[in-house]
């Protein structure tokens, strides 16, 4: 078992950063693959960005990618999302997860453990 919690979110303006963390504790984190997601108010989790467990290979939906950027720091057991560029249309639940061995890493249903969730608000 893994337990997530994700922290770092609020409200911005469009054009801000903001840096998300997820905090990982309980089975070794660096064992996992892992992901950010999405969901913004009356649609579906979409995925954001996934790195790799040594943090070598990196993923990211095309809507994000050059703005947001996914680290790890395994020492830590933490899990990052560097979002620069914010818009208005980047407001939603930001949701960290591990992903199982083997699978892509752009659908849900092939990550096991996730967290709470925390909100992002880029106000235009």
């Amino acid at each position: 078992q893994v337990q997530l919690v994700e922290s770092g979110g609020g409200l911005v303006q469009a054009g801000d950063s903001l840096r998300l963390s997820c905090a990982a504790s309980g089975r070794a984190f660096s064992n996992y693959p892992m992901g950010w997601f999405r969901q913004a108010l009356g649609k579906e989790r979409e995925f954001v960005a996934a790195i790799s467990w040594s943090g070598g290979n990196t993923y990211y939906a095309d809507s994000v990618k050059g703005r947001f950027t996914i680290s790890r720091d395994n020492a830590k057991n933490t899990l990052y999302l560097q979002m620069n560029s914010l818009k208005a249309e980047d407001t939603a639940i930001y949701y960290c997860a591990a992903k199982r061995d083997g699978g892509s890493y752009y659908y849900t249903t092939n990550y096991i453990y996730w967290g709470q969730g925390t909100q992002v608000t880029v106000s235009s």
